[in-house]
């Protein structure tokens, strides 16, 4: 698919790669590289195997939530299509950060099979992205809860939750009335898919052996997620890395294994996500798409 200003696509390349340089320079200005090195020889990969398969889990449960909001706007998508055009756009938004992305390639190739207006197709799935950080923000919140139990710390805390979940709901219900169907699902498997991949950073964890500091660590991965949804890095690299430095250093934990965890993470990502590579050279859609009025 040819890009319409491929000099703007180059640039945000080169400024992708700038920052994820610049963040993992900042990174191993703070941090022992050789003793991150030699943790992750240490690595038990006996935990590295469920490691990928919750976060396999959490993709797949994924692509059903998106699914539900293309349904929700007409088109009728067989799960197994919509899964293999989920690790398509896996693989863009990994390999191909300076184009036009894995959302922008899910947007434009359903415009181009179907009669649903590209705006209904982008609400979709923005409001995709919407979930996920909004389950985030939420679990990182109640997470919070537990590691400051200082009550200067905690009211604040509950009472951010509960206006950022009547705001969001209210919010929800005004301006995207079409999708209020799909509205309690749709967030449910939000927070199912990032208790998944905490299960999965988890696992990254016993792979490490570490002993202690459990929530200090979920909660470092919980924010780092957050970090890497921003599309300034080349999935997430750089950015991810940098919250552990800095958030470890904050919350006394060990700076390199913190850093450990992150680049394991993000080698699951990168690996499962080339899969999608397949559906480079080969359709994603078995059938015709259709759409229901």
């Amino acid at each position: 698919m040819a890009n319409s200003n491929p000099w703007r696509s180059l640039l945000k390349t080169v400024a992708k790669i700038a920052f994820s340089a610049f963040f993992l320079y900042l990174v191993f200005r703070k941090i022992n590289y050789r003793e991150m090195l030699q943790h992750m020889q240490d690595s038990n990969l006996w935990w590295i195997l469920p490691a990928v398969i919750f976060f396999i889990l959490s993709k797949i449960i994924s692509s059903f939530r998106l699914n539900l909001f293309f349904r929700s706007i007409g088109i009728v998508l067989p799960e197994k299509d919509n899964l293999r055009l989920y690790w398509l756009g896996m693989y863009y938004n990994m390999f191909l950060p300076g184009g036009i992305g894995g959302d922008g390639y899910k947007i434009y190739v359903l415009k181009k099979r179907t009669d649903i207006a590209g705006k209904k197709i982008f609400w979709a799935v923005f409001l995709d992205r919407v979930t996920g950080l909004s389950a985030l923000l939420f679990l990182s919140a109640v997470l919070a809860v537990f590691i400051f139990p200082q009550i200067k710390m905690v009211s604040p805390i509950i009472g951010f939750v509960i206006i950022a979940c009547l705001a969001y709901y209210i919010i929800f219900k005004k301006f995207f009335t079409g999708f209020m169907p799909v509205f309690w699902s749709t967030n449910i498997q939000g927070l199912i898919v990032q208790i998944a991949q905490v299960i999965s950073a988890i696992c990254i964890m016993k792979a490490l052996n570490i002993e202690g500091h459990y929530p200090e660590y979920v909660l470092l991965f919980l924010v780092s997620s957050v970090v890497a949804i921003f599309p300034f890095t080349i999935g997430g690299l750089g950015a991810r890395e940098l919250t552990f430095v800095y958030g470890s250093e904050y919350l006394h934990l060990d700076q390199q294994v913190s850093v450990v965890i992150s680049f394991w993470f993000y080698m699951i990502t990168l690996v499962v996500s080339l899969t999608g590579i397949l559906y480079v050279f080969r359709s994603p859609f078995e059938k015709q798409i259709s759409t229901a009025k």
